[in-house]
């Protein structure tokens, strides 16, 4: 899987990407067809609590899946929408497979 990391109005540190891509890609063991990852860490301003977003898309077989969150640390964020997606991929293989 190809993971592309965008970050809006600030400068993502290396260990920030790291730990954004290696949550990414552990979503593999749900749905090991993943095409392409694009993940979108964005800085909302002005500066108050919840002002880190994360956007993840993924490129499946099929339509794209989607998950968004906002929250105080863009770790945190990156944890909730990946969460999410697991929900979505499991949802999707039980669909293919026909349970």
């Amino acid at each position: 899987m190809n993971v592309k990391i965008q970050d809006v109005d600030f400068k993502a540190s290396n260990d920030l990407q790291n730990f954004v891509t290696t949550k990414v890609e552990k979503l593999e063991r749900y749905y090991a067809d993943i095409l392409d990852a694009e993940v979108v860490m964005t800085l909302i301003k002005p500066e108050t609590k919840r002002n880190k977003k994360v956007r993840i898309t993924l490129s499946v077989k099929g339509p794209d899946l989607f998950s968004e969150k906002t929250a105080d640390t863009f770790e945190q964020a990156a944890d909730e929408a990946c969460e999410a997606l697991e929900i979505q991929l499991k949802k999707l293989k039980d669909r293919i497979s026909g349970r």
